[in-house]
């Protein structure tokens, strides 16, 4: 029983003596680990530490390539807008001429224009696409050919256009061009009834082409009045190749600003 009591009393007093000790070693690993973040933390060791986030974006390969490739295409596409904005200066294209016929309407960003005016009490609807560009290299002639107006036009550029010309409360004419150098090609003639529904299928009437050639000819002095000429189409063709290149530039900077957000 004594023997006991007096190792009661010995646990006891060790107890704090014990948990003292604990806290003791607790510190130390405490201060340790502290001394080492600070060191890892200090503006000299920071670079060699840096953070976990830092370290895995370093060493991830799929993000250091995804970002090379970023600054490679922006480089390129810098470079390529750097050759539009020259060829834009040179294919810049004067105001209309004086005798232009037609106001121009011309929405950036879009593939085509509108022209509009009024004839003797008719509405004259242009479309005009962009130009269909043969830089005539790889051209060969052809001697037995020399007459064919067909190829001769193969080599020539080109603009495509829709004419629409309207009365007030009926039927439209509209035709199908392809506008050449001095010379304008109908392709195609139609008469559109604005009143028709769109489950009737119309008679379109013939190729243009099989006309009796005398009604051809009536037809191209018909537009001619009414201001399709090769005066007015060679203009058109030059502003249209401006706007090619602007619309060019325009895509450009829309896709470098895509790529930089």
């Amino acid at each position: 029983m004594a023997f006991s009591a007096i190792l009661r009393r010995s646990v006891a007093r060790l107890a704090p003596v014990g948990a003292q000790i604990v806290r003791s070693q607790k510190q130390r690993q405490s201060s340790v680990f502290s001394a080492l973040y600070r060191h890892a933390s200090s503006p000299v060791m920071r670079p060699a530490f840096g953070s976990l986030s830092q370290i895995h974006h370093f060493s991830s390969p799929a993000a250091v390539k995804r970002t090379s490739s970023d600054e490679n295409l922006l480089r390129v596409i810098e470079a390529e807008i750097q050759c539009a904005i020259e060829a834009e200066d040179q294919d810049k294209v004067e105001e209309a001429p004086d005798n232009f016929p037609f106001e121009i309407e011309d929405n950036p960003g879009e593939q085509t224009i509108s022209l509009s005016r009024t004839y003797q009490g008719e509405t004259i609807n242009v479309v005009v696409h962009m130009p269909d560009i043969v830089s005539g290299e790889g051209a060969e002639d052809n001697e037995d050919d020399d007459n064919d107006d067909e190829t001769e036009n193969g080599t020539q550029s080109s603009i495509p256009l829709v004419v629409r010309i309207s009365k007030k409360d009926g039927p439209s004419l509209e035709f199908g061009c392809t506008a050449f150098p001095d010379e304008i090609a109908i392709d195609t003639l139609a008469v559109k009834d604005p009143n028709a529904s769109e489950e009737q299928v119309a008679y379109e009437g013939p190729d243009f082409a099989d006309l009796d050639e005398n009604l051809q000819k009536a037809f191209h002095k018909y537009l001619e009045i009414r201001g399709i000429k090769p005066s007015t189409t060679n203009f058109l063709h030059e502003y249209m190749i401006s706007k090619d290149s602007r619309e060019y530039l325009m895509w450009l900077k829309n896709l470098k600003s895509f790529v930089e957000a």
